[in-house]
C-alpha cells in the first residue's frame, strides 16, 4: 500500500480513504497480503485529475461506479467492427475534458445504455469519432449533454427505421451481396432528404 501511494503521490491515509469510499476496486489478496496493481494507479491518478478538474469525491464516486459495471468494450463491439466509423480511445480525465461539466454518472450510463461508449480496462471507448466530436461540439454551443444523448436516442431509433426499409427495397430486388455495395446510395437519399427538410425549417423560421 506504501508503494502504491508513493507513486500514485498522495499519503497511505488519503489511500485508505479513497479504498473505504470505494472510489478504487478492493485490491486482490492471497491470504493476509493484499496485491496492487496498474489498474489500482491509473484509477488513483484519474481521481487526482479529476479532483484537479473541479469534480467533487461524491461525483468521482458515481463515474466509478458506472465505470466498473458499464459495457465492456467487447460487448460494445459485439456486433463487429464498424465498416466505417473509426472507436476513439480516451482516458476518464480526456472524456472529462471534452465535456466539461457535463460527464456525470447519470450521463455516462445514458451514454453506455445507449452503445456509445464502452470501457476497456482503465479506458472508455466511443463507438465513432464522428459521433463523439459533433457531441462534444453541440454541449460546447451550449446544449447540454443530457439532451445531446436524448436527441441521439432518438435517431437512432429513425436509422434502425431506415436501415430496415433500404434493406427490405434492396434485397428484395437484388441479390443480399449488393447490400454493401448500395449502401452509399441509401446514405445519399438520406443526407439529402435531411438537407431538404432543415431547408424547410430554416425557411419556416425565417417567414415567422
Amino acid at each position: 500500500m506504501e508503494e502504491l501511494a508513493r507513486l500514485a503521490g498522495i499519503s497511505v491515509r488519503t489511500l485508505r480513504f479513497y479504498r473505504e469510499r470505494k472510489l478504487i476496486p478492493p485490491p486482490r489478496r492471497e491470504g493476509r497480503i493484499a496485491w496492487y496493481d496498474d489498474h489500482h494507479l491509473a484509477r488513483l491518478r484519474t481521481i487526482t485529475a479529476l479532483l484537479e478538474r473541479g469534480h467533487t469525491l461524491n461525483g468521482i464516486a458515481e463515474l466509478a461506479e458506472a465505470f466498473d459495471h458499464g459495457r465492456d468494450v467487447a460487448d460494445l463491439l459485439g456486433l463487429g467492427t464498424p465498416t466505417e466509423e473509426v472507436p476513439v480511445r480516451l482516458t476518464p480525465e480526456e472524456l472529462a475534458d471534452r465535456f466539461a461539466g457535463e460527464v456525470t454518472a447519470e450521463n455516462l450510463a445514458a451514454a453506455m445504455d445507449l452503445g456509445y461508449v464502452g470501457t476497456d480496462g482503465d479506458e472508455f471507448v466511443h463507438i465513432s469519432r464522428r459521433l463523439l466530436e459533433v457531441s462534444a461540439t453541440l454541449v460546447r454551443e451550449g446544449i447540454p449533454l443530457a439532451e445531446v444523448l436524448d436527441a441521439g436516442r432518438q435517431v437512432r431509433e429513425h436509422a434502425e427505421a431506415l436501415a430496415d426499409l433500404f434493406t427490405d427495397l434492396i434485397t428484395r430486388h437484388a441479390p443480399l451481396d449488393d447490400l454493401h455495395r448500395l449502401r452509399p446510395l441509401a446514405k445519399s437519399v438520406v443526407e439529402a432528404e435531411l438537407s431538404l427538410a432543415l431547408d424547410r425549417r430554416l425557411q419556416k423560421q425565417g417567414d415567422g
